[in-house]
Parts: structure tokens; C-alpha cells; sequence
């Protein structure tokens, strides 16, 4: 059977036969391209690549002849587009020279959307898919070079993860979608102006959800400015033989899950529902009440999930620690908090992410210290910056986390306080018996505070009492429940309220979430946005930055011989099931790392 996209109707699309962006070039570039499309698989999904001179292609229609089979081509000389034409027969002689590829279109994806009840806004309006040029680079390979570009569709909230599940097998028809959420994220300015294809309208409560694009090829071809090359125009692909249905499906067991992170902008991420699990399982592990002070009752799911969902996106991390609880002792530091901050801060290095840490000003020598020990110990590769806040003046949180003090210039994407005191309600900073510390305390709040305005800017508290900043997320519950909690719970909210046992629990679970993102194969992809090659090459480095019962041992023989106190509830003393609570410590660190992969 042999169909060509003049013998079908755009209606007929989601019922029928699989569809192939194309690209013709020269063989002489043939091999470089091939390299380009293995480099960047999302958008560019090779079918078939022909030898030079070959119209037909035997693995999608038996009797294809790529010289027509698209209902328009583009023509390009030395990267402009020099016109359009319905045939290339008139280029004979050339085409004997030229390879031609064949690449995933998304079109093929539709029907199993349509098949699981997703609506298709491009569709039912009858008009072409929106494609967008992004700001995100490709992999390049010689002169094979350009942005991405990704197709958008309108999608109904409650569907979002049906959509994802039914185009994730897909490979090649583009996969799972590499964003879902606002278009600024990927440089996209204004969705009503496609850069290629038709606006498509959204209905009331559609979240915009982009795809790898195959005309991110028709930009490589034009930026590589060869002598001649053609591409089909965009939403004029060749119809092969194969029925949408027989087309080949990506093998896993995994089952991907979409997790809304931010509201300001909107934006969601994707991970498989193993990394969940096992994140959620930290989560549980890390919620165990050691002095049975009602911790429970703060405890929210997937706290712990949605604030490592979002330093995996993050490029640059502010985390702050230090609770001065013993307020007549110099220093008056616990050594609950600085060791979670540095698991936390390693692990983030370890990725890539630019971070510092705030502290008091009075506490800078010290934690200066603790941080050269670290590094000299080898708990940090590399020494962490520090700096300290003041709030001198009305604007000092805004110019502090803003470049100028421009709000579209943040320097941090995420906030992260970890055993940090909070300020209560009536302004005072308060540790768990009622003392009054703000003598102590610099306003870091202020901080969390003002990113709240700050759109793309994320905060996540940590703590194990309900005074520690940004626990005012549950200040409620801690009111009700914790001893003293109508004095001394915290005022100030964050996004995100990781609550534990232990406040340094809560960090090295982060430090073990983030491994097991980053080396979740549906995760990764996402992150990337389906170009470039998977960083699993890496694992071996995430992997030592984990936390471990060594390191902790070695930051809290390094705290001691500071003069770091334990905090209340993280006493030597104590006992837990018949166990010293130090052994509980070192219990919770081998049932975190059991959930690494």
C-alpha cells in the first residue's frame, strides 16, 4: 500500500498511518547528521537513513518516492530558505548526490492521546500544531548546530499525567513531552505567535505541554548552510505505509508521574513512579518522632518529592542554617543543621549547581572553619561560599537576591533553610523552652520573605520543632501540637515544609532524593529536554557526594572540637527503642542509602 499525504485528510491523522519529518542532504554531511540526530534523539527520532541517490524507502512504504511524497518541500542554499516546491523531480541530478532522513513526527503520537481521551485542541480547531523556536541548544556535531524546537499542545490539568503516560513509549514519535508549563521557561515569548504552524487556542484550565520538535532538523540544515539541501515544509510530512498502531514501543516497566512544582511561573516536572516511591519512602523514614513531640502531626506528603523535583531544576541554591538554642554558651550553635546543609550543599556540587551558604554574621568564623575542616576531612570536594544578611534597609532582601534589585535577575532559584530559627509571630525568634534568642539571630527571614515575589524563585524549610524558618507552612499544626508551639512556631512560610526527626535527617534525604532523581533515565531525559546524551557518565560522582555514617561522624567530631553543642534533639544522651540515639543516627543513614539505586 502506498499513501501520500495528498490521499489523506488531516482528520483522517489520528486514525491512520505514521508520519515522517525529512531531511536531504548531501552525503558528504550524511554521517555527521546521522551523529546529530544519535546526539539529540528527542527531537530528532531517526527512521531511516537511505544511500545517496535513493528515492524509495523500504522499511516505511513499499513503494515511496521521497521526491514527491511530501505535499510541499523547502528549499535551502547556504542556510536561507530560497523557496517551496510540491516536487523535487526537477533536482534529479542533485538528489543522485544526496542522502535522505527520515525523522519521528508528532503527529504519529495523536491518536494514542486520542485514545485514552485527551483532547486535541489543534484538531477540533482544525488547524496545524504550534512549533516553537526554544533557547535551549542542541548537541552539536560539526556544523550541525541550533536551538530546539518543540511542538505545544493545549492539555486539560486533570490529563496531564494520561498524556505523558500514553506518548512516553513512543520514542519514535518524540516520547514524553520535555516541558510542561509556562513557555518562558524554554525562551518561548508569546504562544499566540507560533514560528511555525497555527495558533491554537486553550480552553479554561489547559496547561501548555511541548514536545520534542523534527523541525528542530530544517534549523540544523539552514544553520549548517551547505550548498542545497531540502526538509519538508513544517506540517507537510511524508505519510509512510505503517498504521500508527504497528508502530514500535519503547519497552519499560516504568510508569512516568507528573508533579506540579511551581505556580509562579507554572511549571511541572516528570519522574518515574519507582523514584517516587523510593523518595517517598525517605520521606517516611525521615518522619520518625524520636522524643515523641508531636512531630507527626506536622508532617505533609511529598514535601520532601516536590522540593527536590525543584532543586533539580535549579541552577543556583541559597541554603541557610543555625539555631543559637544555647544562648549562654559560646557558640551557642547545635550541631543539628550544619552537617544536614553541608550533605545537602555536597550533594548539589555535585550536580553542577552554583551554592552558598547565609549564616549570622557572628557565626561566620565558625562556620568558615567547619567548611575548611570539611574539605580537608573529605566530606566537601570543594569549599562552599559563604555569606551573611543584614537587612540594613527596606530593599536589602530584593538587591541580595536580585541582581540591581531587578526581579527578573534572581541570583538563587531556591531557598533552602535547614535547623534555622524562625522568627514567631510576634517577631521574636524563640528556641523549644520558650527562650527568646533574637539578640542572636540576623534576619534571614526576610529573605524567604521576599522571594515570595520573585517569580521562578522556590523555598523549602527544614526542620524537627516548628520554630525553625519556614515552618510557618504548619504553624497551625504546631500550635496545636507541639509543646509550647502557640509561642514559639515559626511566622514565615515557605513553599515547601520538610518536617523530621532530626532536622539533619531532612538534609540528607534531600542529598539522597536528588541521586535518585538524577539517575531516574524518565527524569533525566526531562530535565535535558530530550537533547544531548543521558548523564549517567556521572553516577559514579553523584554517588560520593552521598552523606554516610563516616562523613556525619567526621562533621560532628569536627563541630565538638569547635565547641558545637548537641541540640535538644539531637542529645547523646537520649535513647530511642532501647537504642542510644547516636546508633538511631546512624540506623536513619543506612535506611536512607538503602533506597539508592
Amino acid at each position: 500500500q502506498t499513501l501520500t499525504v495528498k490521499s489523506i485528510s488531516r482528520s483522517d491523522f489520528i486514525n491512520s498511518y505514521k508520519q515522517a519529518n525529512v531531511v536531504i542532504l548531501h552525503k558528504s554531511l550524511a554521517d555527521d547528521f546521522e551523529k546529530f540526530c544519535h546526539a539529540n534523539d528527542g527531537p530528532l527520532p531517526l527512521l531511516y537513513r537511505s544511500k545517496p541517490g535513493e528515492w524509495k524507502c523500504p522499511s516505511l512504504s513499499s513503494n515511496s518516492d521521497i521526491r514527491t511524497d511530501c505535499l510541499q518541500y523547502r528549499i535551502y542554499e547556504y542556510g536561507a530558505c530560497t523557496g517551496t516546491s510540491t516536487s523535487l523531480k526537477d533536482y534529479f541530478d542533485q538528489l543522485k548526490d544526496m542522502v535522505t532522513f527520515y525523522l519521528g513526527c508528532s503527529f504519529s503520537f495523536e491518536k494514542a492521546a486520542h485514545k485514552v481521551g485527551v483532547p486535541l485542541r489543534n484538531v477540533e480547531q482544525k488547524c496545524n500544531v504550534s512549533m516553537y523556536k526554544t533557547d535551549m541548544p542542541c548537541c552539536r556535531v560539526a556544523s550541525f548546530c541550533c536551538n530546539l524546537v518543540v511542538t505545544m499542545r493545549p492539555i486539560p490539568e486533570d490529563q496531564l499525567e494520561a498524556v505523558v503516560e500514553a506518548t512516553y513509549p513512543l520514542k519514535d514519535s518524540h516520547g514524553a513531552p520535555v516541558h510542561i508549563g509556562n513557555p518562558g521557561l524554554l525562551g518561548i515569548q508569546n504562544l499566540s505567535s507560533p514560528d511555525y504552524g497555527d495558533p491554537v487556542q486553550p480552553h479554561p484550565q489547559d496547561v501548555p505541554v511541548f514536545w520534542a520538535c523534527g523541525v528542530t532538523g530544517v534549523e540544523a540544515v539552514s544553520n549548517c548552510k551547505s550548498p542545497l539541501a531540502f526538509t519538508h515544509s513544517p506540517g507537510c510530512m511524508s505519510i509512510t505505509a505503517l498504521k500508527n498502531e504497528d508502530a514500535p514501543v519503547h519497552n519499560s516497566k516504568e510508569i512516568p508521574m507528573v508533579h506540579c512544582i511551581s505556580q509562579n511561573p507554572l511549571h511541572y516536572s516528570i519522574a518515574s513512579e519507582t523514584a517516587v516511591r523510593k523518595i517517598r519512602e525517605l520521606e517516611s523514614l525521615i518522619g520518625i518522632d524520636p522524643g515523641d513531640r508531636g512531630m507527626k502531626h506536622l508532617c505533609c506528603q511529598d514535601e520532601l518529592l516536590k522540593t527536590c523535583l525543584s532543586l533539580s531544576h535549579a541552577r543556583s541554591v541559597l541554603i541557610t542554617t543555625g539555631f543559637p538554642t544555647h544562648f549562654n554558651h559560646e557558640p551557642p550553635e547545635e550541631n543539628d543543621g550544619p552537617p544536614g546543609a553541608i550533605a545537602m550543599a555536597a550533594m548539589l556540587q555535585s550536580l553542577e549547581k552554583d551554592v552558598v551558604i547565609v549564616t549570622d554574621q557572628r557565626a561566620m568564623g565558625l562556620n568558615k572553619k567547619i567548611i575548611e575542616d570539611g574539605v580537608q576531612q573529605g566530606v566537601l570536594k570543594t569549599p562552599v561560599p559563604l555569606l551573611s544578611y543584614q537587612g540594613d534597609a527596606a530593599e536589602s532582601a530584593l538587591m541580595f537576591l536580585c541582581e540591581n534589585g531587578n526581579l527578573e535577575r534572581p541570583r538563587f532559584d531556591q531557598l533552602i533553610a535547614i535547623e534555622r530559627a524562625g522568627m514567631a509571630a510576634d517577631g521574636n525568634y524563640y528556641n523549644a523552652r520558650k527562650v527568646n534568642i533574637k539578640h542572636l539571630v540576623d534576619p534571614i527571614d526576610e529573605l524567604f520573605l521576599a522571594a515570595h515575589n520573585i517569580p521562578g524563585v522556590t523555598t523549602t524549610g527544614i526542620g524537627d520543632g516548628g520554630n525553625e524558618l519556614g515552618m510557618g507552612k504548619v504553624k497551625e499544626a504546631v500550635r496545636k501540637h507541639i509543646k509550647n508551639g502557640d509561642v514559639i512556631a515559626c511566622d514565615v512560610e515557605a513553599d515547601f515544609a520538610i518536617v523530621a526527626g532530626v532536622s539533619n535527617w531532612g538534609g540528607y534525604a534531600v542529598a539522597c532524593a536528588l541521586y535518585i532523581l538524577n539517575t531516574c533515565e524518565i527524569h533525566d531525559r526531562y530535565l535535558r529536554k530530550a537533547i544531548g546524551f543521558p548523564r549517567l557518565s556521572k553516577k559514579a560522582n553523584w554517588a560520593s557526594a552521598l552523606p554516610s555514617i563516616t562523613k556525619e561522624e567526621k562533621l560532628l567530631k569536627i563541630l565538638i572540637q569547635h565547641g558545637v553543642r548537641s541540640g535538644v534533639t539531637a542529645s547523646l544522651e537520649m535513647e530511642v527503642d532501647g537504642l542510644p540515639f547516636y546508633n538511631v543516627h546512624s540506623v536513619i543513614i543506612e535506611k536512607l542509602l538503602e533506597q539508592i539505586p
